[in-house]
């Protein structure tokens, strides 16, 4: 096998082990295949053309155009949208549309993903693109160093996206090796070919002598094996330095899952792990399987809420659970914290049977909050400050979860009322501290927004109902689980411009609007009641997941606020406005009345009550504002477009080494030996040898062998290509000598000079070549030319026209 065929050969085992790692985001495997063989097909084109050979820009089209055609001949017919029978209707239609669907199905499925059409269609076309790349750095440009930054990127996509939908923290050690072990082989595959393009390719001493000190004619240590040795060394760090060093878990292979880690003496505590990745393709999924079942004897099903855990703290990118120490659960949990007497008075306690099921693996139990008893198998771990369950370590890369679990849960149906709110007393001093805490990159929307809507409240109750009557009633705004699902401080202000979105967006946005005016405040994550089936029990679906905003009331503690306009949702009964009974006509002084940012256009009933409002039972709603697609998620033509602007700026540097590549290929093709003389003197330019132009081509032959201290075998190049120079000038009509080795020889005169200069210089050569000045000469030559054009023709126009100076 050659060293071209060996590298390419390589190249696209490199891309194809790298390609494993993407295994992880679908349910089924069956699309790797398939890749392999367009990708062998798509490097079998390349090979060949390269032996034909092809200019480097044709070989990249013909394998572009051999994948296109393959991967018609795979997928035609899988949209059936084709109204055409042609192959611009197929690829514009029927290709496009299958585009679109896996775009929709990677939105609305969580990882990992069926493999539907479109998906397949996807993940193919990403490695043969990725692989494309690889063969155009590694075989063409025979830059394969860079040819991993292709792979990485792919790696990186992969690892991050399994790494964000799984508790295990990403991609495993394996497909990491395997990525890591194709791209070292690769760059072995180079090494040797460079090296046989200096001669024979070093071997190993014979056995039995010592290397260093053999020299009866043998050969020298291969450096080959050293670095095999060195590859194995850094791949073999990679892997064990994270699992040996707790500050590096989670890192690129994704040891250190979630939820591992040290407390502060009390037990383990929990990281900052957030379950919100896949609450949008929950809402968005087309099965709506049901994860939960429950029974209740709770006088009050709208207020039966099963809670995750609770986002507390907000740094700016997302919002996510602090760490906090865990304990053991206790046989009874104590109060809730914030309670008042009177409030645990009324309060009634409940209990709830609650079924997994199977394919519920949340390591986080869902709870009615405030839990006070939780009757479970298994090892679990109690959060006081959250009051959540979690599940503990069982293994390595092992934990305790929610899956197909039966448990009982007792806790208290709290009824405060509205007054108890409006009168509570300032917060505990440290709570408000903790709870009100925002980052210093939120934009300035967000606080303004929030004292508009809070202005003239003379109490946090007022404020809160205020701005939960803001998203939900009065403030225009739309829901749409289709909407991007950022959690940044951008996002919140993007969500406030636009004013459309889901869950998330409302409860981060209400959540730091309520801190920003000095009420403590964080984001819960669970479920909402579910549906009541015939035979009494509940049942809870994927489509139930839900966010929502807690506010700290000192006497109440954390209450729960509706601000998401949502069917199916009810506002809790201590934050409706109060409407006298004995005057129902009369306006009712709730301070919701009073919220900012009335709607624009005018309410047919102005007493109606924001949770029937937002059922759409009180006539049309606002019409919503900026109904254009927010959130903070980009689209896929923005990720292409910024895709080509990134390949681009890394092209940049590579244009003169390509200019210069394509110029020597053009005059050595064409057989002309004076074309062939110029660029040797522009190869000898590029290594620091400017040309001489008063010099004949014997005397410039001298000086470049003298200067470029050429050997014996290149000089006598470079004096043969000069006197076939004098000839093809000098020699009369018919005269002149064939002479077909000027190609061979102009390379190796080139060979022979880069070889005798520093390293330093010959990368400048290659990338910064000194001849590329001709391109400067060439174009001020023409804008010149131009010039002197436009003067001429001005200078014509103004003799013709007689009345020229006249105004």
């Amino acid at each position: 096998m050659s060293g071209r065929a060996r590298l390419t050969f390589f190249a696209a085992l490199a891309t194809l082990f790298t390609a494993w790692s993407l295994n992880l985001l679908v349910e089924a495997g069956s699309w790797l295949p398939q890749s392999a063989a367009l990708l062998a097909l798509q490097s079998g084109v390349g090979a060949g053309a390269r032996r034909v050979p092809l200019a480097r820009s044709l070989t990249v089209a013909a394998q572009l155009l051999v994948s296109l055609l393959a991967l018609m001949l795979l997928f035609g017919g899988k949209a059936r949208t084709s109204s055409g029978d042609g192959l611009l209707s197929y690829l514009v239609t029927d290709f496009g549309a299958l585009f679109e669907q896996g775009f929709r199905d990677v939105n609305e499925f969580a990882i990992p993903a069926p493999l539907t059409d479109g998906i397949r269609l996807l993940l193919v076309c990403g490695v043969l693109l990725i692989g494309l790349l690889v063969d155009l750095l590694a075989v063409t440009l025979r830059m394969a160093a860079a040819a991993g930054l292709p792979l990485l990127a792919l790696y990186s996509v992969a690892a991050g996206l399994s790494g964000a939908a799984s508790a295990s923290g990403g991609a495993s050690w394996f497909t990491f090796l395997l990525a890591g072990c194709g791209y070292l082989l690769l760059l072995l595959a180079e090494g040797r070919d460079r090296l046989a393009q200096w001669g024979r390719v070093f071997g190993a001493a014979p056995r039995g002598r010592v290397a260093a000190g053999y020299s009866g004619g043998g050969q020298a240590l291969a450096p080959v094996r050293t670095g095999r040795r060195i590859g194995a060394l850094a791949l073999g760090l990679a892997l064990a330095v994270p699992a040996v060093l707790p500050a590096l878990g989670g890192g690129v292979l994704g040891t250190g899952g979630a939820g591992e880690g040290e407390g502060t003496g009390i037990g383990p505590s929990i990281q900052a792990v957030n379950p919100l990745v896949s609450l949008q393709s929950s809402l968005n999924a087309q099965d709506n399987r049901v994860v939960l079942k429950y029974r209740t004897n709770s006088p009050q099903l709208s207020e039966q809420y099963l809670r995750i855990l609770a986002l507390d703290e907000f740094n700016g990118v997302k919002w996510e659970a602090s760490g906090r120490a865990l304990t053991d659960v206790p046989k009874r949990m104590p109060n809730p914290p914030g309670v008042s007497g009177p409030v645990l008075a009324d309060a009634t306690e409940v209990v709830t049977s609650v079924s997994s099921a199977q394919t519920y693996a949340q390591r986080y139990l869902p709870m009615p909050y405030p839990a006070t008893q939780v009757d479970i198998g298994g090892k679990w771990r109690f959060e006081p400050v959250g009051r959540t369950l979690v599940g503990d370590q069982l293994g390595k890369d092992n934990f305790q979860n929610a899956q197909g679990a039966q448990y009982t849960v007792r806790s208290l149906l709290l009824k405060p009322t509205s007054d108890q709110l409006r009168k509570a007393p300032a917060p505990n001093p440290a709570i408000k501290a903790e709870y009100t805490k925002l980052p210093d990159n939120l934009p300035e929307i967000v606080v303004k927004t929030a004292r508009e809507v809070t202005r003239g409240a003379q109490d946090d109750y007022t404020a809160a109902v205020k701005l939960q009557d803001y998203f939900a009633v009065s403030g225009g705004f739309r829901y749409d689980t289709k909407v991007s699902s950022g959690t940044g401080s951008q996002a919140i202000a993007r969500f406030l411009a636009d004013k459309e979105g889901f869950c998330v967006h409302f409860a981060f946005s209400m959540a730091s609007m309520a801190r920003s005016v000095g009420i403590p405040a964080r984001v819960a994550v669970g479920f909402t009641p579910g549906e009541k089936q015939s035979d009494g029990s509940i049942n809870v679906s994927m489509r139930d997941a839900h966010a929502w905003p807690e506010l700290y009331f000192e006497g109440v503690g954390w209450t729960r606020f509706e601000p998401t306009p949502r069917s199916g949702i009810t506002v809790p009964d201590y934050s409706r406005p109060e409407t006298p009974q004995n005057e129902p006509s009369a306006p009712a002084p709730a301070p919701s009345a009073s919220a900012a940012q009335p709607s624009a256009g005018p309410s047919k009933a102005e007493d109606c009550p924001p949770d029937q409002k937002k059922l759409g039972e009180c006539g049309p709603a606002a019409p919503g504002q900026n109904a254009g697609a927010g959130g903070d998620g980009p689209s896929a033509g923005t990720v292409l477009g910024w895709t080509a602007a990134g390949l681009l700026v890394l092209a940049l540097p590579l244009l003169p080494f390509l200019w210069r590549g394509r110029l020597r290929a053009r005059r050595l093709g064409a057989g002309d030996v004076l074309a062939a003389w110029h660029e040797l003197g522009d190869a000898a330019w590029d290594v620091g040898i400017p040309p001489d132009e008063a010099l004949s081509p014997r005397g410039a032959a001298d000086r470049l062998v003298e200067l470029g201290r050429l050997e014996p075998e290149a000089a006598a190049a470079v004096r043969r290509l000069a006197g076939a120079v004098e000839h093809a000038l000098y020699a009369p009509p018919g005269a002149e000598p064939s002479y077909g080795a000027a190609g061979p020889d102009v390379l190796l005169a080139r060979a022979g000079l880069l070889a005798g200069v520093s390293r330093t210089t010959r990368l400048r050569a290659l990338f910064l070549p000194r001849s590329g000045a001709r391109v400067r000469w060439a174009a001020s030559a023409r804008w010149t030319s131009l010039t002197a054009r436009a003067a001429t023709a001005t200078t014509r126009l103004r003799t013709r026209i007689p009345f020229w100076s006249r105004g």
